[in-house]
């Protein structure tokens, strides 16, 4: 597995090794001990979810406040997806500053992100099946998120608007501003 950077601080993209011959390929999606000693960071992932989504389907961008906020590690177990990240930290160096990257099934690339970051994704494929550890439990009350057409962050999705399927509670997020204050 290998490290790769960012634009964002603490936010890194996972190369796993892929081990493939003709009846197909294997990696490990996920090892602690490896985790670690290429980060740095002891993450206790608590909690795996998983999504399928068709085409368009845009979700997002969620994060959770406070001492429930969630650091993930995301992927694409089939598909493609376009996945975004904010840092919505206000004492970073790269405070409202975004990052995207194609996710997919392969070159199965994952992405850290850290605690503080609002995370979105939207399908490009036919179908996505997406994956994510969480280091927190999920907590409704401590939920919040950014809507995804933010004048102030300008995020390309990478399809046309009249293509997105976007839910009516995503549809209802504050601006980046004002989720942010």
């Amino acid at each position: 597995m290998e490290l790769l950077k960012t634009p964002l601080k603490d936010c890194f993209i996972l190369k796993p090794s892929v081990f493939q011959d003709e009846r197909g390929f294997f990696y490990e999606t996920y090892n602690q001990k490896l985790f670690q000693k290429i980060t740095g960071l002891n993450i206790d992932f608590v909690q795996d979810n998983q999504s399928i989504s068709s085409k368009g389907v845009l979700r997002g961008l969620h994060f959770q406040r406070g001492d429930m906020a969630q650091a993930k590690l995301v992927r694409v177990a089939k598909g493609k997806v376009l996945d975004i990240v904010v840092d919505i930290r206000k004492n970073s160096e790269t405070f409202g500053k975004s990052f995207s990257i194609i996710l997919d099934d392969v070159e199965n690339l994952q992405l850290f992100v850290p605690r503080g970051f609002a995370h979105g994704f939207i399908t490009l494929s036919e179908q996505s099946i997406f994956s994510y550890k969480c280091d927190n439990f999920y907590d409704k009350a401590s939920e919040g998120g950014i809507i995804y057409n933010d004048a102030t962050l300008a995020l390309d999705w990478h399809l046309p608007k009249e293509e997105f399927i976007v839910s009516a509670k995503d549809q209802e997020l504050p601006s980046f501003k004002e989720a942010i204050s």
